[in-house]
C-alpha cells in the first residue's frame, strides 16, 4: 500500500510539499510517560531487543504528536552486538573493554549484522506493520567516527584523548579500524533498508571532537565511503535507493567539509543559524534541522516564534525537514513538542 504521508521523504528528495514535514531525533525516550511507563518494566537494551517492544515506543511520538516520520527505536551501539563487544547501559553507554592497543584492534571480530541483529530487522518489520503506512519509517546507525570513538574511549568522553591518541599515533591502524566499521556500518543499514525502512540517517554526534583538518583527513573518507555505499542500493521491489541523511554534530566548525559528503539531506545542528549554514552547503542541497532543543523548555509562544525563524531562514534552501539541532530533552515537556510540531504544520502563515 503505498504511505499516506509522503512529506518527508518527498522534502528528502528535493521537493517542496504543501508543509514542511517535521520528526524529531529522539522523538521516542523519556519524555514521553507512555515510554517511561514500558521502561519501568524492562531495560534498555531488553527494549531494543524486543520487536513488539520496540515496535510499541516507535509508535508513541506518532500518536501523540502528529509528526511526520517514525524513527526506529534502537541504539547506535547495538551494532556491537555484531563484534562480540559487551556494552552496558548505566544509564549512559560504558563498555568494560574498550579498544585501545594494536592488539585490540586486530583481535576484533567483524560479524554479519544482518543475522546477528536480526533483532534489529524483525523490529524494523514490526513497526512497518504496525504504522500500516501512515508514515515513513526512518533507520539509522552512527557514523564511523562515533562508533569508533565510543569503542576506544569506552563510553562518552569530554576531550576525546584517547580517540586522538589512537589517531595520532598509529594512523595507518586508526584507517583500518575506521575502513572495517564503515564496513560492517554500510551492511547493517543495508540490512535496515532490505527489512523495510524508507530512508536512513547516519549519526555523527561526536564530530565535532576533531578540528576541520583532521576531520577531514581521518574521518571524511569512510562517512563517504559509508553513504556512498548505502546510496548504491536498490532494495528489491523499489526503483531508488531510499534517501540518506548525515547528521554530524559541530557542524559550526565542519559544516562545509560535511557537505562534501553526497548525502540526500544536510543535518544541521544548533550550533548554527540556518541561513547561514545553506551559505555554506549550498541552496540546491536538502537541509534538516536546526532547533535548538533548549527552546522546547520555554512558552508556547517563544516555541512559535522560534520555529517560525528556522523556517524563514530554511527558505533558501532547495528543501527543508524540520527538526531540532539535536535530540530532544528528557525534561522536555510533550505538550511542547506537540506547539513546535503544530507550528511547523501551521508555516510562516
Amino acid at each position: 500500500m503505498p504511505l499516506q504521508n509522503t512529506s518527508f521523504l518527498d522534502a528528502c528528495r528535493g521537493q517542496r510539499p504543501a508543509r514542511t514535514p517535521v520528526w524529531l531525533m529522539r522523538q521516542a525516550g523519556r519524555y514521553l510517560p507512555e515510554y517511561r511507563a514500558i521502561r519501568s518494566k524492562v531495560s534498555f537494551l531488553e527494549l531494543c531487543r524486543t520487536p513488539e517492544l520496540a515496535a510499541e515506543v516507535t509508535l508513541q511520538p506518532i500518536d501523540r504528536l502528529d509528526v511526520d516520520a517514525a524513527i526506529l527505536f534502537s541504539d547506535i551501539l547495538v551494532v556491537f552486538d555484531a563484534m562480540d563487544v559487551a556494552v552496558e547501559f548505566k544509564p549512559g553507554p560504558q563498555l568494560p573493554s574498550p579498544v585501545r592497543t594494536r592488539a585490540d584492534v586486530e583481535g576484533l571480530r567483524w560479524g554479519e549484522p544482518v543475522g546477528e541483529l536480526e533483532y534489529v530487522m524483525n523490529a524494523v518489520r514490526a513497526c512497518k506493520k504496525a504504522l500500516a503506512d501512515r508514515v515513513p519509517l526512518i533507520g539509522f546507525c552512527g557514523a564511523p567516527f562515533t562508533t569508533c570513538s565510543y569503542l576506544i574511549e569506552g563510553g562518552g568522553s569530554r576531550d576525546f584523548l584517547e580517540v586522538k591518541k589512537l589517531l595520532f599515533t598509529e594512523p595507518a591502524l586508526f584507517r583500518s579500524l575506521m575502513a572495517n566499521m564503515s564496513d560492517l556500518l554500510a551492511r547493517y543499514l543495508i540490512g535496515q533498508i532490505d527489512a523495510g525502512v524508507d530512508a536512513v540517517q547516519i549519526f555523527d554526534s561526536w564530530a565535532g571532537a576533531l578540528g576541520p583538518r583532521d576531520y577531514i583527513e581521518h574521518v571524511l573518507p569512510h562517512t563517504r565511503t559509508l553513504v556512498e555505499r548505502v546510496q548504491a542500493h536498490i532494495p528489491e521491489g523499489r526503483d531508488q535507493p531510499v534517501p540518506v541523511i548525515l547528521f554530524a554534530r559541530g557542524n559550526m566548525n565542519i559544516l562545509g567539509a560535511t557537505a562534501q559528503v553526497p548525502a540526500d539531506v544536510v543535518g544541521v545542528d544548533w550550533s548554527i543559524g540556518m541561513d547561514q549554514a545553506i551559505e555554506i552547503v549550498g541552496s540546491d542541497r536538502v537541509v534538516q534541522g536546526n532547533l535548538d532543543p533548549g527552546v522546547l523548555l520555554g512558552s508556547p509562544e517563544l516555541i512559535r516564534d522560534r520555529v517560525r525563524d528556522v523556517l524563514r531562514e530554511a527558505a533558501g534552501a532547495k528543501a527543508h525537514i524540520f527538526n531540532l539541532g539535536h535530540g530532544i530533552s528528557r525534561v522536555t515537556n510533550p505538550d511542547h513538542a506537540k506547539a513546535m510540531v503544530d507550528a511547523v504544520h501551521e508555516g510562516l502563515g
